[in-house]
Order: C-alpha cells, then sequence, then structure tokens
C-alpha cells in the first residue's frame, strides 16, 4: 500500500469512529478533529453516502435546519471493523519497527560510551 493509500484509508477510519462515537458532530468538527479543510470533509462524507457506508439523517423538528445526524449503515459498520483491523496492525508493524531502532540506537550509544571511556578495551 502506498503512503497516499495509507492516509486515505487512515482518514476513512478516523471519520467513521469519529461519526460512531458522536453521530452529531458536525462537518465543522470534523474538519477540525482531522486536521483538514471542510470542503475536504464534505466531499468525504458524500463519497462515503455514495458508497453507503454512512446515511444522513436531519432533524425535521429542529429549528436549526443544519442540524445533521450521521449514522453508521450496517455496511459501514463491517467497513470500521476491518479498517480498525488493518490500522491495529500497521501501526503494531511501526511500533515494532521504532522499538527495535531505539534498541539499535540505544546499543549505538551504549558502544560510543564504552569507547569514549575505555571500558572494555583490554591491552
Amino acid at each position: 500500500m502506498t503512503k497516499a493509500q495509507q492516509v486515505k484509508t487512515d482518514m476513512r477510519y478516523r471519520v467513521l469512529a469519529l461519526i460512531e462515537a458522536n453521530p452529531a458532530i458536525t462537518q465543522r468538527a470534523l474538519a477540525a478533529a482531522l486536521g483538514v479543510s471542510l470542503g475536504r470533509v464534505n466531499y468525504g462524507l458524500r463519497a462515503l453516502v455514495e458508497k453507503g457506508l454512512i446515511k444522513v439523517n436531519n432533524f425535521k423538528q429542529n429549528e436549526n435546519k443544519l442540524t445533521y445526524a450521521y449514522l453508521l449503515t450496517p455496511s459501514g459498520v463491517l467497513e470500521k471493523s476491518a479498517l480498525t483491523k488493518a490500522f491495529l496492525a500497521r501501526k503494531m508493524e511501526e511500533f515494532d519497527a521504532l522499538k527495535a531502532e531505539i534498541e539499535a540506537l540505544q546499543l549505538q550509544v551504549g558502544d560510543a560510551r564504552r569507547s569514549a571511556v575505555g571500558v572494555g578495551d583490554r591491552p
């Protein structure tokens, strides 16, 4: 998977997770939470609706006619589960790689300290 595909997949996962946690979340709040423009959120939500992953309900009795609820469809719940599994697996791989890199750096620092002090050097 390319870096661009990972970013797109992560964004879809985060949108579905935020909507599941707060169906009444506004597009503006989604944009702020994701660090993207309002237009990008609107475009993304429309794509998720077209794919059948979310549905949009507006509260007709509400005075504020711009209030919407975003609900995950059964397909959306399945998609979010699959994305969660993939996201977690990738983050675990990143964690393992970072942990190995830290351990290697610690060894280098330890070797450099021993060399500087002369520890381990025998005549």
